[in-house]
Parts: C-alpha cells; sequence; structure tokens
C-alpha cells in the first residue's frame, strides 16, 4: 500500500508518456465544464465561505506561478511582469470557464524549462574550477525573481556545478563520466516529463490554485489521476508503506505508515528524501531527482513479493550521508496495524507498580466484512476492549494508550473507542457547511474501564486520535501526555463531477472537498490547534510549523457551543505537572 500526497504541479499524477505538442496544449469543452462545476460546488458546499473577488484572483495567480516554478529557477522577472495583465481578472475568466491564463502561462514555463535545460546540457560538456570560492542558494522559493537570461544562465552554471560536486561527495560516483552521464539523465528527464504534461495537467494545476487558496485538503482531480486512482485501487499492486509528498525537485516521505515494509523496516524516517529507486536486488538505480511524484509512485509500486531498493537522503543532511535500502514489497495487513499490549514495571521509582499499555497505530475497522453482516468483524474498539480485560485480568495498576503516530482512521471507531472509557455520553461535534449540527453518542452505556488513564500523543497523533483524546481531556476522564498534536479537524468528502453533466461524464475528473469541521464537546475545535497535553513534553525546533499549522491556508481554530456533557474530576493533574517539570 502506497499512499500519496499530491501537491499541484509537482505531483500532477501520470501524463501521458509521449511528449504533447505545445499546438495541442488548448482546453476543451469538457475542461471548461469540470471548471464551471469545480466552482459552482466549492461556492455552494465548500465549508469556508468566500467571495471569488479581485484579492483572491490574485492569490490564484500567485499559487499557480508557484506550483510551476516553486524555486524560481526558470520564469525571468519580465515573464512574471507580463503575467500581471491577469492578476484582477482570473476570477471573471473562472466564473465564464476561460482557461487561456493558464495555458498561456504554462506555455511560457515550458519554453523556459527547454532553454535552461539545454543550458545544463551545454555545461556539462566543460570542467568546474572546484579552487574557486562561490555559494548556490539551494532553496530560492523566497528569492527574487531573476532579472533576466544572463542572471539565469549564471544561476544554473552554479546549480550544474553544485550537483556535480554533490555527487563527487557520495563517493558513490567518484568517475567524472558516470557523473555527467547521471546529470544528463536528470536534466533529459525534467525537460521529458514537463513537455509530457497534458491539457488535462494544465487544467489541474491550475483548478488547484484555485481551490488551494482556501484551504489545504480541497482539490481537483483530473479524469487521468481519477482513472489511476481507481485502476490503484483494483490492481493487486503493493508499495512501502509511506505517504510521499513533493517538494521541490525532490520526492519527500511525509509519513511512514505503521504496519508496512517502510515502517517494519525501521530504516525510514518522515522527512526522508527518495533520490534514486532500483528493481529487484541488482537493478539499475534511477535517479529520480526532478521527477513527477507519480512517476516516483509508479517505479515503487509492484507485485506484492518483489523487491524494490531505496536511495534516501535524509532530512537535512547533504548528499554525502545518502543510504542504500532494500524493501519486499507489501500490503499493509490488519494485524500489524492492529493495536497491541505490554505491561511497564520495575522501572526507578515505579516501586510495585504495573502500568499496561496498549499501543494503537490506527482506528481501523473491518468494514468489508461490516458489510457483510460478519458478527465476527475486526475493529479497533473490540481489540481494544479484549485487551483492557486482559490486562486488568493481570492486575495493572493503570492504562496508558498510546496514539503516537496515530493519523487517524474511522469516526465510528473513535466514538465508539472513548465510550469504553465513559458512562455515556457526546462524544464529538460535527458541523457541516450549511450549519447543521450532528453530535456523535457513546453507542454503549457500559464502561469497560474505570481505573487511571493516560493518552500519549506526539506531533503525528491527527484526526481520529485528535478526536478521542480531546473528549478523554474534556470529560476529565484522564490525563493527556505527549507534544501538542497534528491538527486535523476537517472532513472531506469526494465528488464525481462526472454525475453532473449528460454526455462525457467520464472527461470530468472528481473534486475533493472540504465540507465539514471536527468540534470537541467542550466546544472547541481540534483543527489547527490540535490537543494540548495536560503534561506537556518538550518538543523540537519548528515543531510549532508541524502538521496543520506548517500548511498554509489551513482553516482556523474556531468554537461553538459546548455540548451537554458532565466531566469528572482529577485533583492531581497539578502536582503531576510538577513531578515533571521538577524531572526536566
Amino acid at each position: 500500500m502506497l499512499l500519496l500526497a499530491v501537491p499541484l504541479w509537482g505531483g500532477v499524477a501520470c501524463a501521458t508518456l509521449n511528449e504533447v505538442e505545445v499546438d495541442a496544449l488548448e482546453p476543451t469543452r469538457e475542461q471548461r465544464q469540470a471548471a464551471l462545476l469545480t466552482l459552482r460546488l466549492v461556492e455552494r458546499y465548500h465549508y469556508k465561505r468566500h467571495d471569488l473577488d479581485d484579492a483572491m484572483s490574485s492569490d490564484i495567480l500567485d499559487r499557480y506561478i508557484e506550483s510551476l516554478d516553486s524555486n524560481r529557477s526558470y520564469f525571468l522577472q519580465r515573464d512574471i511582469d507580463r503575467f500581471e495583465i491577469y492578476r484582477e481578472h482570473l476570477d471573471e475568466d473562472l466564473k465564464e470557464a476561460r482557461l487561456d491564463p493558464a495555458f498561456d502561462i504554462f506555455k511560457v514555463f515550458r519554453q523556459r524549462v527547454d532553454e535552461r535545460i539545454t543550458r545544463a546540457l551545454g555545461l556539462l560538456e566543460g570542467e568546474f574550477d572546484f579552487t574557486q570560492d562561490e555559494a548556490y542558494r539551494f532553496d530560492r522559493s523566497d528569492a527574487p525573481w531573476t532579472v533576466d537570461a544572463a542572471a539565469m544562465d549564471e544561476l544554473w552554471r552554479k546549480r550544474v556545478k553544485n550537483d556535480v560536486l554533490s555527487l563527487r561527495l557520495t563517493k558513490k560516483q567518484p568517475d567524472g563520466k558516470k557523473i555527467r552521464e547521471t546529470l544528463r539523465k536528470r536534466y533529459e528527464s525534467i525537460r521529458r516529463r514537463t513537455n509530457q504534461l497534458s491539457a488535462q495537467d494544465v487544467v489541474q494545476t491550475y483548478l488547484n490554485a484555485y481551490t488551494q487558496t482556501l484551504e489545504p485538503h480541497t482539490a481537483y482531480m483530473s479524469p487521468r489521476v481519477s482513472e489511476n486512482f481507481d485502476i490503484n485501487m483494483r490492481l493487486s499492486l503493493e508499495g512501502i508503506g509511506a505517504v510521499l509528498r513533493s517538494e521541490d525537485e525532490y520526492t519527500v516521505v511525509q509519513q511512514v505508515v505503521a504496519g508496512g515494509p517502510a515502517g517494519l523496516s525501521g530504516k525510514v524516517a518522515a522527512g526522508d528524501r527518495i533520490v534514486g529507486v532500483g528493481q529487484g536486488q541488482d537493478g539499475e538505480i534511477e535517479d529520480v531527482v526532478g521527477w513527477r511524484l507519480q512517476d516516483v509512485v509508479d517505479r515503487i509500486r509492484g507485485a506484492k513479493g518483489t523487491t524494490v531498493r531505496l536511495r534516501l537522503l535524509p532530512e537535512g543532511a547533504d548528499e554525502s550521508k545518502i543510504k542504500q535500502i532494500s524493501l519486499v514489497r507489501n500490503e499493509i495487513k490488519l494485524e500489524d496495524m492492529a493495536a497491541k499490549r505490554s505491561i511497564i514495571e520495575g522501572l526507578d521509582a515505579m516501586g510495585s507498580l504495573r502500568i499496561g499499555v496498549i499501543d494503537l497505530p490506527t482506528f481501523y475497522r473491518d468494514f468489508g466484512a461490516y458489510t457483510a453482516g460478519k458478527e465476527d468483524f475486526r475493529s479497533t474498539t473490540r481489540d481494544v476492549r479484549r485487551l483492557i480485560k486482559e490486562l486488568t485480568a493481570q492486575g495493572v495498576d493503570g492504562i496508558v494508550i498510546d496514539l503516537r503516530g496515530n493519523g487517524g482512521g474511522s469516526l465510528v471507531e473513535a466514538t465508539e473507542l472513548t465510550g469504553l472509557f465513559i458512562p455515556s455520553g457526546p462524544v464529538v461535534q460535527v458541523k457541516s457547511s450549511d450549519g447543521e449540527l450532528e453530535v456523535e453518542q457513546d453507542p454503549d452505556p457500559e464502561m469497560v474501564y474505570g481505573g487511571p488513564l493516560a493518552v500519549l500523543v506526539d506531533r503525528s497523533s491527527a484526526s481520529a486520535s485528535e478526536i478521542f483524546a480531546g473528549a478523554i481531556q474534556d470529560y476529565r476522564r484522564g490525563i493527556i501526555i505527549g507534544e501538542p498534536t497534528f491538527g486535523k479537524g476537517t472532513v472531506q468528502t469526494l465528488v464525481d463531477l462526472g454525475r453532473y453533466v449528460r454526455v462525457n461524464g467520464d472527461l470530468m475528473g472528481r473534486l475533493r472537498m472540504t465540507m465539514a469541521q471536527f468540534f470537541r464537546v467542550n466546544g472547541g475545535s481540534t483543527q489547527f490547534n490540535g490537543v494540548t497535553p495536560d503534561i506537556l513534553f518538550p518538543t523540537a525546533a519548528g515543531s510549532e510549523e508541524h502538521g496543520e499549522r506548517g500548511l498554509e491556508n489551513a482553516l482556523p481554530w474556531a468554537r461553538i457551543d459546548a455540548a451537554d456533557y458532565l466531566p469528572r474530576k482529577i485533583d492531581n493533574i497539578g502536582e503531576c505537572r510538577q513531578r515533571h517539570l521538577a524531572r526536566i
């Protein structure tokens, strides 16, 4: 299983294998229809109310340009100046389904890519003076646009020189001829993959420049992306168990999924950059720097039981620290993701205390077996209920639910799991885009465990994890320990645009849209701020920008009226906090 986080141009999925003629880059009638449908559905049903006006038009233009050239390595300042004619008019253009500005800008981008790659290939034919003291700026996302072609030539001279030096430092390719061949393939791949982008890809990128001005979880999926999504769900292709995203010209591991080959290996970490992919034990490692996300994914996926080799560049490291690993493709098995128990005892200052720990990697539910009417279907709540009984039978003095790294899952399971620890009452409130409020209640009046309880969270605990932790905190049923959580408190729905047209529905694509938001029973949202622990662990530098807090245009924290619930009283949280601070 391989999950995808697909941002704008870097993640445009599976373009045609043939290069597209420039004259073929024109919007079709169906693509204009898709744009209108996307606009109308978002305006009517999106959770965030907004006006498509001149100010939003300006944001769309900036985001579209950024999605094409995020590192400011292709467009010249004069290109940006020319695009200013669109700044206050894209709103009217979208309302009339005029997509010409998107294609005009993309054609200029394609021309600039061709110019730069031609220049880079020429530079590979010469030699570089590494005794000269020079600096190259890797991250140019905030740099000024390059003023002219001469300045761009100088920028790329330093880039190519840096690429050559980086490969020398890896000690894997000391031979100059091999280094130049690797870079030649890399640069030609950038041009080829840019020229393979079709009108569908241009429309998808442009419409996502619009949707992403609202918030980061709403996105348009072109017909080709939609088709690949369906194929991937049907075929017996497996992956490494990781969420990937594009960042500049790298494919970056955003999250390692519990129970997958990557997670079980212990060799892959969030933030790692995938710079090479090879098939089998001895297949050639392909350099994938500059590749589109979907193309890297296609190399990583394969038949279950086969081997894929990855070259990984750890976060913050230079290319001398590249490591190579082998993983066997496999599905993520429910058993590997299932809740597990253990007992902690005998540590310093514990005395005779025995603490039961339930490790919960995700909120899972076997919906297939449930829909089929099987009474013994597997679920988080059923497994945790059993583990609680086993731990209490062994005489534990308290239980810790470990949600670190748990990115969420089934809302039903988050609600029912909470019910194991409270007598009855509301668990979470869901507010839709039309203002209607639905309160999810504990469905079972039985409280399975009423003893001392703690919930362990970290910055990757998200969505359903935050619903559970927030409810336990609001009811004062236990103490929350760890880092502030991810802050994912919104609900998305997938809409097939083809259902709104009479003909050619398969050419419309789909829209993933945010239509609701979660609120705790105390009235506060889990969105953006997440859940702040009662016992707060020290966090790494930059952690305040992790999760929703690090995403552009993320919906802010909000509050509604509290639900009708009865919290308990915990007397010793202040004392626990003081002891914790004393240890630090």
